[in-house]
């Protein structure tokens, strides 16, 4: 039976030395498209942040990509990170550096040394997204939605199983932002695994997946047709 690929069991979730999400229950399988949601500081992003291991396991049972979040070692938690792809509300470019550029210090910094190879997965991820036109661009010269297509190609470049969105629409105008929904769909719908944070209820409902509600300390998956979420 394959194991999912993130699971939380009875698990705490802290927000620095407080817990913000008590006993949470979730398991991510290959290609599921799955939803966080919930009101501002609600614990949604905390749940990411323990997923790549930047927040620690206050009690419970936590996996991710096959490592265990409970006692994983410090020098674990890079080989974690290269096994997941993030994407961020803010872009997190190298402003300094072309695309290309940024891509390619992902790409060393991740182990790669060989130059045609580098090459060849730059332009492959690139080309995913829509993008295989602006290698040479730096990130100033791009618009908002340029910009978070090329952090999607930069999460993208070490072919994980599941990417972490954590509120990649929230700068974005509406269409912009059904355009990266759209992008986001076709890369599940070719077998990665998304989970996707976010407050803004017209995305879930405009494009459906599983999802998970956070409120009041609590966050469970919502089951029920037309139930109500509060954000």
């Amino acid at each position: 039976m394959q194991q999912p690929l993130i699971h939380f069991k009875e698990a705490d979730i802290l927000n620095g030395e407080n817990v913000v999400i008590y006993s949470l229950n979730m398991d991510v399988e290959p290609g599921d498209f799955v939803y966080i949601v919930g009101k501002v500081g609600s614990g949604k992003t905390s749940i990411i942040r323990t997923i790549t291991a930047e927040n620690r396991i206050h009690k419970g049972e936590a996996t991710a990509c096959g490592y265990n979040l409970v006692n994983i070692r410090s020098r674990d938690i890079p080989y974690l990170r290269r096994s997941m792809g993030v994407v961020f509300q803010d872009f997190q470019l190298l402003q300094d550096r072309s695309v290309e550029a940024n891509l390619e210090f992902v790409l060393r910094a991740t182990g790669w040394k060989e130059r045609g190879a580098i090459d060849a997965r730059i332009k492959e991820v690139l080309d995913a997204v829509g993008m295989g036109t602006k290698a040479h661009k730096m990130p100033h010269q791009l618009s908002g939605g340029e910009q978070q297509r090329i952090a999607i190609a930069r999460a993208l470049l070490n072919k994980p199983a599941v990417i972490l969105a954590d509120e990649p629409t929230g700068n974005l105008d509406g269409e912009t932002a059904d355009e990266i929904l759209f992008l986001l769909r076709d890369l599940n719908a070719a077998g990665t695994a998304i989970v996707m944070v976010t407050h803004n209820r017209g995305i879930f409902e405009k494009f459906p997946g599983r999802v998970f509600a956070c409120e009041n300390e609590q966050c469970h998956e919502v089951i029920d047709e037309g139930i109500d979420v509060v954000l």
